[in-house]
């Protein structure tokens, strides 16, 4: 190949990679051991981040990475920037809050829509077609002061391209659905399965508005249930063509940042039409399955439902109510929760991976800033409800893949990859100073031998570096018209199929599921169109959680400002030249203890590389050690803690 097509990634220092495609006939299993080409930002030729664009090869060096060059931006992924306007010789410009854009954006007197020196603003980049000189921009919008709590998180949100507000006519839509609902549940009620008399409840956190899933079940005697999991039918209201529907594959999914949610739908469907709230008659699209007492399923139907939802359980009551033996609905929810457990653990011993982890939420005052922190525990309440929508993904999965014998580009898959066999080496290589042996054969691991691994090191000081760095190791699910499994789940067949209030692509999914039900084939432009959604429905699902992890990040600096001076419990999570970094103990927040600021001795990191020691003292820092550290600055806008040892 003397050229390629590709993705462009570009790194914080302004490096540039393209991702080798498969020759013809090579399994997508391969696809995360091909090598990249490295581009240096002289020849990235205004090549962004995410970028389709085409790259020239260099000629390969012996035991040098493959180099090359961008000849042609095919597809812009992003134009518009956030970031804070400053000004330097009388030419203003955008510093973008997003490093890897490698360049500042110059912005006309006449292009700053009254922004001022230091405000933070949206700017669009309208022309950038020299690489020898800087974008020229124009701003969209002035989001207001940097360090002001909705400025910093509307910020978040925009630097990613999703936008809060609905247009008017998207807005105009949903209502009019909601002005005929009464008389379309009425006609809707006659053509579906009908539930209603099915004890049916959600269980959901207490602040949620929207509730896409629920659950019914029916004693069906010699030991065999059945089990219902309904889903709001959002495909339903959204019909193919409609602003509604052009405004969902646009934003793709939900963001939920730590005090606001963005939603893919507006409030009308999210919030009321198609939230399975309490008493009230609601349209679902279910899985319904006939299981016995061992968790073995009998009979499965798929289809168009209508329920009537007795109780709105939090997962607090739900998990009272187990623990206490008694309570609203305790036998059904006592037997629910079994057959949940038999489940889980055949998924496990099939070999699936248990990377369990509590959150961190913040409690948060009426101006957004953080006034405390706890742990969101994950309770067999919330293991239950996982549980069934893990089967229902799957077996709608199975289904479909068995009808169209798993034949690529029919249908759209929740797919996740083996791991990297140079990035499993690595975490071996990470391990064994720590006297671990990660039992790798031919670069690979079983993923039922990885949990095994991690099961093994449960409660042990080491164990959040140990999952963290096994976490990083894995390869990121995605979605694709080519079906390779579910490594991390150990699932041949898996979809979204349970959350299309936050998800376009669960929507995707009830619409093809509906035609294949119908015994119809989609047509070739639905499979191609879908095929597209497949990839920036991915791309928008990483935007989303890198906007959630930048608003918890700036939660945890926020939170920290205040305790300048003050000791905290930490733990050595990585260890560089340059210094130490640890994780504090309560927030989860990352930080670094300076060389520099160890003035008690002169520190050198030893041939293992997790452990550092004074050369005059022999004093020992070494992964996973308990630490205490003072907190010495927080730098808000850097999104950086410095500590020193204690």
């Amino acid at each position: 190949m003397k050229s390629i097509e590709g993705i462009l990634r570009v790194s914080m220092k302004g490096m540039g990679y393209v991702e080798i495609p498969p020759v013809a006939g090579e399994s997508i299993k391969r696809k995360r051991d091909r090598e990249s080409v490295e581009i240096d930002q002289a020849f990235l030729k205004t090549g962004m981040n995410g970028d389709k664009v085409q790259v020239l090869l260099h000629s390969k060096k012996f035991d040098k990475p493959q180099t090359g060059e961008v000849t042609t931006i095919i597809a812009r992924a992003k134009m518009e920037y956030v970031g804070v306007v400053e000004v330097e010789n009388n030419f203003n410009f955008l510093v973008p809050d997003d490093k890897r854009l490698y360049k500042d954006i110059l912005i006309a007197d006449d292009k700053l829509a009254g922004a001022k020196v230091g405000d933070k603003v949206l700017v669009k980049i309208i022309k950038w077609d020299d690489p020898k000189k800087e974008p020229i921009g124009e701003v969209l919008e002035v989001i207001g002061k940097p360090g002001e709590h909705d400025v910093e998180m509307r910020a978040i949100v925009l630097d990613r391209g999703f936008r809060p507000p609905f247009k008017p006519e998207v807005e105009a839509e949903a209502l009019a659905l909601k002005t005929n609902a009464e008389v379309d549940l009425v006609s809707e009620a006659k053509v579906r399965k009908d539930f209603r008399q099915t004890l049916t409840f959600t269980i959901d956190p207490a602040d949620a508005k929207d509730f896409d899933d629920a659950i019914s079940f029916k004693d069906l005697g010699s030991g065999k249930y059945e089990i219902g999991v309904h889903i709001a039918d959002v495909s339903h209201y959204l019909q193919a063509g409609s602003k509604l529907d052009e405004e969902a594959r646009h934003r793709a999914t939900s963001i939920y940042l730590v005090d606001r949610t963005i939603p893919m739908l507006p409030e009308i469907l999210s919030n009321d039409l198609c939230s399975l709230r309490p008493n009230e008659d609601k349209l679902t699209y279910s899985a319904v399955f006939v299981i016995d007492q061992n968790g073995q399923i009998s009979d499965q139907w798929f289809g168009h439902t209508i329920i009537h939802s007795a109780r709105r359980f939090t997962y607090e009551e739900v998990q009272k109510i187990l623990d206490d033996k008694q309570g609203d609905y305790y036998q059904e929810l006592k037997i629910v929760n079994e057959l949940a457990e038999k489940l889980r653990q055949e998924r496990f011993a099939k070999g699936a991976i248990a990377f369990e982890k509590d959150e961190v939420k913040f409690i948060l005052d009426s101006a957004g800033k953080p006034v405390d922190v706890y742990r969101k525990v994950r309770t067999a309440s919330h293991l239950l409800v996982e549980d069934f929508m893990l089967l229902a993904n799957k077996e709608v999965a199975s289904f479909v893949s068995a009808l169209v014998k798993n034949e690529s580009g029919h249908f759209v898959y929740r797919i996740h990859d083996l791991p990297d066999s140079d990035r499993l080496m690595e975490l071996a290589s990470y391990l064994a100073p720590l006297g671990y042996h990660l039992k790798l054969k031919e670069g690979r691991i079983d993923s039922g031998e990885l949990n095994k691994f991690l099961e093994s090191i449960k409660g042990k000081p080491e164990e959040y570096l140990i999952q963290t760095a096994t976490v990083r190791t894995m390869a990121k699910a995605v979605y694709s018209m080519q079906n390779i499994g579910h490594y991390g789940l150990a699932f041949a067949n898996y979809t979204h199929f349970t959350s299309p209030i936050r998800r376009y692509p669960d929507v995707m999914v009830h619409r093809l599921l509906d035609l294949y039900l119908k015994k119809e084939t989609p047509p070739p432009t639905m499979l191609t169109d879908y095929s597209e959604l497949c990839f920036y429905g991915s791309r928008m699902e990483t935007e989303a959680s890198e906007a959630e992890r930048e608003s918890i990040k700036y939660k945890q600096v926020e939170y920290l400002q205040g305790g300048i001076g003050k000791t905290f419990k930490a733990t050595i999570s990585g260890i560089a030249k340059w210094g130490i970094y640890v994780a504090e103990e309560k927030t989860e927040a990352d930080g670094i203890v300076r060389l520099s600021e160890m003035k008690d001795d002169y520190y050198l990191i030893e041939e293992d590389g997790i452990s550092i020691v004074g050369k005059n003292s022999g004093k020992r820092y070494r992964l996973g050690d308990k630490v205490e550290v003072k907190l010495i600055r927080a730098d808000i806008k850097e999104r950086q803690l410095d500590f020193i040892f204690i």
